[in-house]
Order: structure tokens, then sequence, then C-alpha cells
């Protein structure tokens, strides 16, 4: 019981957040209220609000949400974190039509880059995800070293993923724009692991 409970919870999330996203892509985020959405998903507001807090969340739901931290202090022993969120990216890029709905992930990147309210929410979730990650890293690193290696890594997952999801806008198959970024995680994490003034010598 309690597991079809759990079930229809998550099915009612699933379709407040899809109705929210599709009459923010048809209207503008400014545009749309909360009545509308709660209104169109046939729920109660009240409800809207037990699982959505912000109208924000209701697009920015996954954004800043990989847990990198949760990686790094996973990792098997004798693995390093780089190693270990290499691996993570590497695999995500060999199957990523597996975990990717590429439509609604192109409607929910376009909602986010037309607002600048949600661009700068999404900046924020982005910004717990590198200091979660700099308190893993901290476990075996000084306070600046961890902070510093955090900042490094979040900004080149940002900047793969920024680049995986133009890719998708423009047209690519979640398998083309995987293909491209199989070539960009080994570039990136290359670039980590190594530093820029070597790589830029090979």
């Amino acid at each position: 019981m309690a597991g079809l409970r759990e079930r229809k919870k998550e099915q009612t999330q699933r379709r407040i957040a899809a109705v929210a996203l599709r009459l923010f892509a048809e209207r503008g985020f400014d545009a749309v209220t909360v009545n509308e959405i709660a209104e169109a998903a046939e729920v109660a507001k009240v409800t809207l609000f037990k699982y959505f807090p912000t109208k924000e969340s209701l697009v920015l739901r996954g954004v800043g949400q990989e847990d990198l931290a949760g990686i790094v202090t996973a990792r098997p022993a004798g693995q390093s974190p780089l190693e270990a969120l290499r691996a993570h990216y590497r695999a995500f890029a060999t199957e990523p039509a597996t975990v990717v709905d590429r439509d609604a992930l192109i409607t929910q990147m376009r909602v986010i880059f037309a607002s600048p309210a949600l661009s700068s929410g999404a900046n924020e979730l982005l910004h717990g995800q590198r200091q979660a990650l700099a308190l893993a890293l901290a476990e075996e690193h000084d306070e600046l070293t961890a902070a510093l290696m955090a900042a490094q890594i979040t900004a080149s997952v940002l900047t793969l993923q920024e680049r995986f999801f133009r890719l998708l806008v423009s047209g690519a198959s979640p398998e083309e724009a995987g293909h491209d970024l199989c070539g960009d995680v080994e570039l990136a994490f290359d670039l980590l692991e190594y530093g820029i003034n070597r790589q830029g010598r090979q």
C-alpha cells in the first residue's frame, strides 16, 4: 500500500512539473501564475506547494542535484576523486539516451535560459553543489585546496553539461551529443588532472 501511495505521489509531481513546463514554454515564466498551473494540472494550490515550494522549483527540478560529493565519498579505495568523476561522466556519455528525455530537457533549458530569475536560481543551486563537493574533498585536503579543487571541477562539469545541452537544442540526438561528450569528458578531466600548460604542449 505504501508503495502505491509513493507511486501516485511521484506521478502527481511529474504531472504538475510537465504542465508547468509546457505553460512556461508557451507563454514565458513570468507570464504564468501558480494558480494557472494548479488549475491546468487539476490539483489544489496547496497540493502544488507540497511538491514544489516555489514557482522557480517547478522548472529547476534536477538542476544542481547531481551528487558530485556523493560520487567522491563513495568511490572505491585507491581511486582518486578525479578518477571517480571521470568514470561517472564517461558512463553517462556512452549511454545518454537511457537517462535523458531529450524533448523535456530541451524545453527546460530554453525556459531557464530565457528567464533571468531562473538563471539566477540555477546558479544558486550550482553554488550549493560546489560547496558540498568542497566539504567532501576537505576530508583529504585542507580547506582552501578543497575549495579550489571544487571550483575547478564544478566549472568544468558545468561547461560539459552546457555543451551537451546546446548540442541537443541544435538538433543532435542524445547518441550524437553523447559521442561528442565522450571526447569532451576526456579533455576536461585531462586538463583538471594534468594542468593547462602540460595539456597545451601535447
